[in-house]
């Protein structure tokens, strides 16, 4: 077995642009099987990237491939790669009237599940992984906004495909529905590629981490090694560090830096996924030291 044979996804000189402007750089990128989390500022290029993957929007150049079926390929390769795909857009619209399950079986209908039975047992199943199955008969826009946003989670794992696609799949919902919907995750076999603002959600899930900013990956590696670009950079102290990127009042009344010069009085403090992101990226936050 070769290390191909374990490659669920791939770009190749991808890149896409919308007239003079260029939304994702030329990219090269290898998905294996794992939780990759995609982290950027909004604009950054995430969801064009994303989109790309899933093949709902054409590449301007390379060659993109998922289970080994041509995204930019003919007709039929681009089918089976769609089959292959589970994909959660960051807005999903409901078709009016529907419930949780019909909803579901619509959703499948449209994916070729055409035996019933198997169908309906697959539909009851990713309803029960998202913790909807009391709720298969309720209307969805009698739904709350975080069990639409679980509803929407469980069409994208419908049938076990080899890649999920999810655009920032925790809106919406509190800190016990997604400590829920990070078990779902972390028990996929397959490749999982998730663009969140949620740094914790990369830290407690994530195999790999990338980084996205301006159309171009500026971080691609473990997670581990992301916060470690951060050790040495962050301190507590009694004032704001001259020139951190953010600072702010603790709980136990000092002041956290996040980059900055440190002086005598500042005590290195072991980094976050966040601060090694901000640290990444090298701009100020809007906001300063809360005082």
């Amino acid at each position: 077995m070769t290390i191909n044979d374990h490659v669920t996804a791939r770009f190749e000189g991808v890149s896409k642009d919308y007239g003079h402007r260029s939304a994702l750089g030329v990219t090269d990128l290898v998905l294996r099987p794992g939780i990759v989390g995609l982290l950027g500022p909004n604009g950054a290029g995430k969801t064009t990237m994303l989109r790309l993957l899933a093949s709902t929007l054409p590449p301007t150049t390379g060659r993109i491939t998922v289970a080994g079926h041509e995204v930019t390929g003919t007709h039929a390769e681009r089918t089976a790669a769609r089959r292959a795909i589970g994909y959660l857009p960051q807005e999903v619209t409901f078709p009016r009237g529907m419930t949780a399950f019909g909803f579901l079986d619509y959703v499948a209908v449209l994916k070729e599940w055409n035996a019933t039975d198997t169908r309906h047992r697959e539909v009851q199943r990713v309803l029960g992984l998202v913790h909807l199955a009391e709720r298969a008969t309720t209307k969805v826009a009698r739904l709350s906004g975080g069990q639409r946003r679980r509803l929407a989670v469980a069409q994208a794992l419908m049938g076990d495909p080899r890649l999920v696609i999810l655009d920032e799949p925790t809106t919406g919902l509190d800190p016990e529905q997604r400590a829920s919907l990070r078990g779902i995750l972390s028990g996929l076999l397959g490749t999982v590629l998730l663009a969140t603002h949620q740094t914790e959600d990369v830290s407690a899930l994530c195999d790999r981490v990338l980084v996205i900013d301006a159309g171009v990956l500026r971080f691609d590696g473990t997670v581990v090694e992301l916060v470690e670009t951060a050790v040495g950079r962050v301190h507590v102290a009694p004032a704001a560090l001259p020139g951190a990127l953010t600072s702010w009042r603790t709980g136990t009344g000092s002041i956290r830096s996040v980059g900055g010069r440190p002086g005598a009085d500042a005590t290195p403090v072991e980094p976050s996924v966040e601060d090694a992101y901000l640290l990444l990226r090298g701009e100020p936050t809007t906001q300063g030291v809360v005082s």
